[in-house]
């Protein structure tokens, strides 16, 4: 798959052309482009094929195959994005965009796994950002090319049908796994914690997490059916005595600070399959960028957004997320 960086005019000539088109870039470009079969969010962070970057003058392009047998594009409220999963292609996927600190990113964040059909078609995506010194300056958006509708708030979906011979496959890679500490357990579901429970005994989280020293880069980790699912520590609001997260944990599921990672370019690097073919979308955490300063590295086949969260079926933090398209 060709997943890269093009300048303004090479995207306005590839939507001129009809073609199918998953975007990412800031808004300054985004806003500049003609009508047409497209969605995109806004974020300048991405991984190249020539390495990690950021630019708000080029926008990434994920170009649809040929092979495609169609792609549709719906836009969703937060008191919608219910349907996304019933709603998706019978043999396909769906590729969804939902801006950071919506309404819809607090929705599907909380509930997703209640959704009518959840899981029962792959779907894939990310949450969209800004540059991080424009936080709280600038909001993050979605577009619906189609109409050239902008949202602060609310998703965007592709849907996209693959002909018979073809199935999509969702995975994720992970540096991550539970530590041997503490078992957590959380009394609400919620983006913040206050009070909750440290093997049972009930503890302020704030005074938890600064006593013991945790390291702030090392999230929460859960083991849901199987897969190691992070939630990642946003900030300690010691006015609040509270402790913000990038997701939400979930009422009475047990948790654990992460096993410390010795190199995390390292085994960021390990973790990423050698033999990756076919990987049409993949998207990556603005604090994998971060931490295993990804600026200027290559991730192999994994090019595209570096984004303020990923979707693989639900939310995840800290995670590299992709969507391969095989024969059947």
């Amino acid at each position: 798959m060709n997943n890269k960086l093009h300048d303004k005019q090479s995207v306005i000539n590839m939507i001129n052309e009809g073609q199918n088109l998953i975007l990412a870039g800031h808004e300054n470009v985004l806003n500049e482009l003609p009508a047409g079969s497209w969605i995109a969010g806004t974020i300048p962070y991405f991984m190249d094929k020539d390495g990690g970057c950021s630019t708000d003058e080029k926008i990434f392009v994920t170009q649809l195959p040929d092979f495609v047998k169609s792609a549709t594009i719906k836009a969703y409220s937060a008191d919608t994005v219910n349907k996304v999963y019933v709603e998706g292609p019978s043999n396909g996927f769906g590729v969804i965009i939902i801006p950071a600190t919506s309404a819809t990113h607090a929705s599907f964040a909380l509930d997703s796994h209640t959704y009518e059909g959840f899981a029962m078609h792959p779907l894939v995506g990310w949450i969209s950002g800004v540059f991080l010194e424009d936080l709280g300056k600038i909001s993050p958006k979605v577009y619906d090319g189609t109409t050239k509708t902008v949202m602060e708030d609310g998703a965007i979906v592709m849907n996209i049908e693959l002909p018979a011979n073809k199935i999509a496959d969702i995975d994720i890679i992970n540096v991550f796994t539970q530590g041997d500490g503490d078992t957590i357990t959380f009394p609400t579901d919620g983006f913040n914690a206050k009070d909750v429970y440290i093997n049972g005994a009930k503890t302020n989280f704030v005074d938890y997490l600064t006593s013991n020293d945790i390291d702030l880069k090392l999230p929460l980790v859960a083991d849901m059916y199987g897969a190691m699912i992070n939630t990642s520590f946003q900030g300690l609001n010691e006015e609040e005595k509270q402790a913000d997260l990038y997701a939400p944990v979930f009422k009475g599921v047990p948790y654990k600070i992460a096993k410390p990672v010795e190199n995390y370019e390292q085994d960021f690097a390990n973790k990423i399959p050698k033999d990756a073919t076919n990987v049409f979308f993949s998207c990556n955490c603005i604090l994998n960028y971060l931490y295993a300063e990804l600026e200027g590295k290559q991730t192999g086949e994994f090019t595209g957004p570096v984004t303020f969260g990923e979707i693989a079926y639900q939310l995840l933090n800290q995670t590299l997320a992709y969507i391969t398209i095989q024969d059947a």
